[in-house]
């Protein structure tokens, strides 16, 4: 005997001793599990969201459209610490989804969805799993993370099983009945559930360890036979939830379902507790299974696969023995993976030759409407707007006034300073300071038709109403959420750096007080996108200023801030409020009583209030020019909810 034959016979002897030992094992300890014996899902089926994902949700609600279901699949959302609604689309109609703070407040307000579908974190997906085990609505608990801990597994495990309960994962992308229920991301795209054809349902129970290669299978299955049932991804951690053998044991007793596929992999021994169910009878519909990793045997040492659990410990845990096994117990095993669509549909026809299978008739689903964001970049649709202007535009770099930009505005030298220095302060300020506060006001005049002074001021002109009631309108909408914080700007960064406070001990105090720095934080600019407007009153002071001790004290606080948050730059509130107080040191014209009066009366927002009347009065002006009729807000634009 040469060498090769006796490691061969060797090999032999030694797989029969453990297949034997296998067997013993399995028919002494083995325990078919006490998980629900049927099917899972059907068209009514709905869900608890856990952990808001907008994608995955709308995904379900898309496929819950494209099957023709009557109610949305997801009854609610559970995002903990957070209530209200979530807005999505169910077809062409928008729909409001309630957002509970608890598992039990959902529960308890939608006691019909009975499935779970967690998208907790790895850290948090077991605890929040076992809560949702424990609520008497809750059968079915899908957990998508992956890397939950092992004993944690094995808990949700065990009061699964003591409770009749099913775990899906974790570490799965779902499962899905097709035409009827489908879990997150399952199935991929609207595109790929098409050309599957899981918008109906088919005759085959499909189950696979893992996520993508689901997809890949639904497609292969869709392409040889009428499609799939019900489509099951176990996950791929190395304890799940429920098991290979567990959901064909469930296909057997579903009528529906005519025949089932199995993808398993190496590693483990999940695929022999479906061995023993084939040869003690257990299931009476033909299985077609193939375990892939059967190229592991061309590593020299063990290679850990994708998954957790692909893993060869063993001869036993490898491709090859599983699939023999599975072959001697009845199942139809091809040669290879490529041989496997064909496995499939010799089993199918043979069905549909022995009567057994009656192919179903093909369906148009309707088709899923598309996002309007979308379908105007793609230039399919045009979407009117609803207010017109013609006086000012805030969609660039700087602000423009009837099409004239802010930085030439400035360099006009256009202004009424030298009026207000009379008005206001009493006193014939020198042409640095007029030219100033021209500039403050030319830069807060108008800021764009869609903040909210503005919208009210358009829509009071274009109700008919008079200047001032157009006017008082939009200057009524300025306050604490609207109108700048120049005073307190000023305020603050005086009283800082008049008491020798560094940036530090400025910024750590307003924050141990609960108090947001005035003039410091924008919505869209950034320290590498500095605000146009700040720019150019900060070249003027360093031109015409004799002293910009506040200012730079600002920016001082700003590269503080900086270091903290990218968006927390000096904006043009803190920008006027800080050089407004070198104009008034500066000039030497105010004593430090007087300083501190204009702060603390609030002359600083008042230069908000005028600047912002005019840019008011011209939108007055431009409705009553352009005639435009009663604005009524469109009901497109609104969500009608109880």
């Amino acid at each position: 005997m040469d060498k090769r034959a006796f490691n061969r016979g060797e090999f032999e002897t030694a797989y029969q001793q453990k297949k034997m030992r296998l067997a013993e094992e399995l028919s002494c300890n083995f325990e078919w599990s006490t998980m629900a014996s049927g099917q899972l899902f059907s068209r009514n089926t709905q869900a608890l969201f856990y952990n808001y994902k907008q994608l995955p949700i709308q995904r379900m609600l898309d496929f819950d459209f494209l099957c023709g279901r009557d109610t949305p699949s997801v009854a609610g959302i559970i995002n903990p610490g957070a209530e209200g609604f979530q807005k999505l689309f169910f077809g062409q109609e928008e729909i409001a989804i309630p957002v509970h703070s608890s598992i039990e407040a959902a529960c308890s307000a939608h006691p019909t969805a009975d499935v779970f579908i967690n998208f907790a974190s790895f850290r948090s997906a077991a605890a929040s799993s076992m809560s949702a085990l424990k609520q008497p609505t809750i059968k079915v608990v899908a957990i998508i993370a992956e890397g939950v801990p092992e004993s944690d597994t094995k808990q949700l495990i065990a009061y699964a099983q003591t409770n009749n309960k099913v775990v899906i994962g974790p570490a799965t992308v779902g499962g899905i009945q097709a035409g009827a229920f489908k879990i997150g991301d399952t199935a991929g795209t609207i595109d790929n559930i098409i050309q599957c054809k899981l918008y109906r349902p088919g005759s085959v129970g499909f189950v696979s360890k893992s996520g993508g290669m689901s997809n890949e299978l639904y497609n292969t299955i869709a392409r040889v036979t009428d499609g799939i049932y019900e489509g099951i991804a176990i996950g791929g951690d190395v304890f799940p939830g429920s098991t290979l053998s567990d959901h064909i044991l469930r296909f057997n007793n579903i009528p529906q379902v005519k025949m089932m596929v199995v993808l398993g992999e190496l590693g483990g021994r999940d695929e022999y507790s479906l061995v023993e169910a084939l040869k003690q009878g257990k299931v009476h519909k033909p299985v077609v299974a193939w375990v892939s990793g059967t190229c592991a045997r061309l590593f020299k040492s063990e290679v850990q696969f994708g998954h957790a659990g692909a893993k060869s410990g063993g001869e036993l845990e490898s491709a090859q023995a599983k699939n023999q096994a599975l072959r001697e117990a009845g199942a139809v095993v091809p040669t290879s993976y490529e041989a496997l669509e064909g496995a499939i549909k010799e089993t199918f026809d043979k069905l549909v030759e022995e009567g057994k299978i009656t192919p179903v008739t093909e369906v148009t689903p309707p088709p899923i409407p598309e996002d309007l964001n979308s379908a105007i970049k793609s230039g399919k649709v045009r979407a009117p707007t609803h207010i017109i202007s013609t006086i000012s535009d805030d969609r660039g770099e700087e602000p423009c006034y009837a099409g004239v930009p802010m930085s030439t505005i400035v360099e006009k030298g256009f202004g009424v300073g030298d009026v207000i220095s009379l008005l206001w302060f009493k006193r014939s300020l020198p042409r640095y300071c007029t030219q100033f506060i021209e500039i403050c006001i030319m830069l807060c005049a108008d800021h764009g038709p869609c903040v909210s002074g503005a919208h009210n001021t358009i829509v009071t002109a274009r109700a008919g109403k008079d200047l001032v009631s157009s006017l008082v309108s939009g200057l009524l909408t300025i306050g604490p959420r609207f109108g700048g914080a120049i005073d307190d700007a000023a305020r603050y960064f005086k009283d800082a750096y008049d008491r020798g406070l560094s940036p530090y001990e400025f910024v750590e105090s307003m924050k141990k007080k609960g108090i947001r720095v005035p003039g410091i934080g924008h919505r869209i600019k950034r320290g590498d996108n500095r605000d146009k407007r700040v720019e150019l009153l900060q070249q003027y002071a360093h031109t015409h200023f004799p002293s910009v001790k506040y200012m730079e004290y600002a920016v001082q606080v700003e590269t503080y801030t900086l270091s903290k948050a990218n968006n927390l730059v000096l904006n043009v509130d803190g920008a006027i409020g800080s050089l407004f107080l070198d104009l008034l040191a500066g000039s030497g014209m105010f004593s430090k009583q007087e300083i501190d009066e204009i702060v603390e009366i609030g002359y600083l927002n008042g230069l908000f209030v005028l600047a912002r009347s005019i840019g008011l009065i011209g939108h007055t002006f431009d409705q009553k020019r352009l005639k435009q009729p009663l604005y009524r807000h469109p009901w497109e634009d609104v969500l009608y909810t109880k």
